[in-house]
């Protein structure tokens, strides 16, 4: 099992002054390091391809030293969009390995990612194409007209909120990627949205709450509790 760690995007909700998010210090340590090292230490976990901009290239490298990265394979370039970064990460895995038969997908700012949540995934990936885990909906949902007029309730039992990492039967996956137009490709907002255009059998895993995504100061602040709670 390969796995791509996405760590392209600038965080600009942020507001960082020049420093995407994932290399922000979180309790003294940069943000991707964490679920760098989550992924390095899986014992399913054969190899890591980062997604980072030529610029962050040389401080990674420091940081997998500091930490005893061992598994870490390639860097890979950034995309025009989050779905683009990825097929640049697919593509990658594909050059580095021939015998691949499964990849995970996951964030640089999701730093709590755990082990369990790994196992998870891959041990509901045999048998299906692809594994999203979920959260259920707590709030009630509306459809509306795109002007504010409330059209439709949803049915809350239905919704459920995605998270990362997803996993992927390899070859399946990168394909859709090489099939796909570029401006459909573009289009693409999640990483299992281009696997359910292409009808993949996808299962979903249940999340965790604590795996979240630093997008805001907020988030910041709350991992940071989480963090201290682990240890």
């Amino acid at each position: 099992m390969i796995a791509i760690l996405l760590s392209g995007g600038i965080g600009s909700r942020m507001k960082t002054e020049g420093m995407p998010k994932q290399y922000l210090p979180l309790c003294g340590r940069p943000i991707l390091s964490y679920s760098l090292q989550t992924f390095d230490r899986h014992p399913a976990i054969t190899g890591t391809v980062i997604v980072a901009d030529a610029a962050w290239r040389d401080l990674i490298t420091v940081w997998m030293e500091q930490n005893g990265i061992t598994k870490f394979t390639a860097f890979a370039d950034p995309g025009e969009t989050r779905q683009y970064s990825i097929f640049n990460g697919l593509r990658k895995v594909a050059e580095c390995y021939e015998d691949v038969d499964a990849v995970i997908i996951h964030d640089a700012a999701r730093p709590l990612i755990s082990m369990e949540l790994i196992s998870k995934c891959l041990a509901a990936l045999p048998g299906h194409d692809g594994v999203m885990p979920v959260l259920p909906a707590k709030d009630t949902f509306y459809l509306t007209d795109g002007h504010g007029k409330v059209t439709q309730l949803l049915n809350r039992s239905t919704l459920v909120a995605g998270q990362a990492p997803e996993a992927f039967a390899f070859w399946k996956y990168y394909e859709a990627h090489l099939q796909m137009p570029r401006e459909a490709l573009l289009k693409i907002n999640g990483s299992t949205e281009i696997a359910v255009l292409n009808g993949f059998d996808i299962v979903t895993v249940e999340g965790d709450e604590r795996n979240i995504k630093i997008t805001t100061q907020n988030d910041l602040v709350l991992a940071e509790k989480y963090l201290k709670i682990r240890k």
